[in-house]
């Protein structure tokens, strides 16, 4: 009877030696600790105040930046991660600024325009602040409506004619070459309608618009035949008319 018990001992043994060694197996198997996360970039910006001023003159160059651990501005060092510094203007001036952090870097820049004392600055023309201010409106292929980006443009120029209210213009709408004339002659005219009822929405007086239509007999681009070069021949183009302008 002695042998079936020295052979439960045994088993007993062996039992808790293999938990022992489970055990020990487990704790040489930690878990994998979590992934840092990434550091955020840096943002910078910086500005002066004001744009334009004569020789001799201060301006206020002010900056201000995120995340970044080291600010640098060429010709002056390395700064605050924010602040202001007055700088009296010797010649024009860009100030670019450079923010470095754990996670990148970031850069900014602020021009500075330095004219002579007593020397008058050349007064744009109509036609100059015309041209510079109004942008043309351009469309897709076989289509009138103006798109979310062109909307902006609407937008930016109603608020130009808004402030010269003197200015009368033409809206000119034209199309690409493909089509006959006769339907890229009505496309044209709708262009140029849709055009002329946005800036009408933004309060634009339609008594000072004019329309026409070339559809596709003027292109403004005509040095290759593909979407590239056709893309520009769609649009809206406005002009100030002859002897009208003002404030």
């Amino acid at each position: 009877m002695r042998k079936p018990i020295s052979l439960s001992i045994l088993a007993i043994a062996f039992g808790i030696a293999c938990t022992g060694c489970h055990h020990r197996m487990a704790a040489a198997n930690p878990a994998t600790p979590p992934t840092p996360a990434a550091a955020p970039a840096p943002v910078a910006n910086i500005t002066v105040t004001p744009e334009t001023v004569q020789r001799g003159q201060t301006a206020e160059l002010s900056w201000n930046t995120q995340n970044a651990s080291t600010v640098t501005i060429d010709g002056i060092g390395t700064v605050d991660a924010s602040g202001a510094k007055q700088i009296t203007a010797q010649e024009s001036t860009t100030y670019h600024l450079n923010a470095k952090g754990e996670g990148g870097s970031a850069e900014a820049d602020a021009s500075l325009t330095v004219t002579e004392p007593g020397k008058p600055v050349a007064r744009l023309t109509d036609e100059q602040l015309f041209e510079q201010n109004v942008k043309d409106v351009f469309f897709s292929y076989d289509n009138a409506d103006i798109g979310n980006d062109e909307a902006a443009l609407v937008n930016s120029d109603a608020q130009f004619l808004s402030a010269h209210p003197g200015m009368q213009l033409l809206i000119e709408g034209h199309c690409d070459e493909r089509g006959s004339e006769d339907y890229n002659m009505a496309l044209g005219n709708s262009r140029a309608k849709r055009v002329r009822d946005a800036l009408v929405q933004q309060g634009i007086s339609g008594d000072r618009i004019k329309l026409v239509s070339f559809g596709k007999e003027k292109p403004f681009c005509t040095t290759a035949e593909n979407e590239s070069c056709w893309s520009k021949n769609r649009r809206a183009h406005f002009v100030l008319e002859s002897g009208q302008g003002g404030n």
